[in-house]
């Protein structure tokens, strides 16, 4: 849900995009309107590439709970595999947070200069890739936390999720630059 709440906010940053470059009256937002444009096309694209990594990530874990558990040794397979699991499945919501981020920060710059008559059209992009950061979040919380912590020490790359450019910060960055963007739409307007 979060990588296609993504794909259409980058849907919309083109639309404005667009309309932007459409017309002379908007030539002041050409430059950014060409990056916003460049920037989203590419966007949805990966978006829905999250979209589907996501879904095949927690189909991993999935079928590490329908492994075995006969003996010892299948137990601590399944288990490792379970965790491991868990894991990968916090990287995918992860990337998506941060395209969203991303969007954001394209998001910033555009609103001041973009065509004004689709300027709501902008603030719902920023308030898509907001929820897609919220959503991505819960994900990455509860797919990390569910992976037993002796794993999280033998995982290098779990680190990531409770680092300092964990979850936490790009939710927190997200809302300042979300505010920000609706601040400049309502002067706007």
């Amino acid at each position: 849900m979060a990588a296609l709440s993504l794909a259409h906010a980058h849907a919309l940053v083109c639309m404005v995009a667009r309309l932007t470059l459409k017309s002379d009256r908007w030539e002041s937002g050409h430059v950014t309107a060409d990056k916003a444009l460049a920037s989203s096309h590419e966007g949805v694209s990966v978006a829905i590439d999250l979209a589907h990594r996501d879904a095949e990530s927690f189909d991993s874990v999935m079928l590490a709970f329908r492994m075995p558990k006969s003996t010892e040794d299948e137990i601590y397979e399944r288990q490792r595999r379970i965790s491991e699991g868990y894991i990968g499945a916090s990287k995918v919501p992860m990337e998506t947070a941060k395209s969203g981020l991303e969007l954001l920060k394209t998001i910033l710059p555009f609103a001041v200069d973009c065509n004004a008559n689709a300027i709501t059209d902008l603030v719902a992009a920023a308030h898509l890739a907001q929820s897609a950061i919220d959503i991505a979040a819960l994900n990455v919380k509860i797919n990390g936390a569910a992976a037993p912590e002796s794993v999280h020490d033998n995982f290098e790359e779990a680190s990531w999720i409770w680092g300092e450019w964990g979850i936490e910060n790009i939710e927190a960055e997200a809302a300042l630059l979300t505010e920000e963007i609706s601040q400049i739409v309502a002067r706007r307007m």
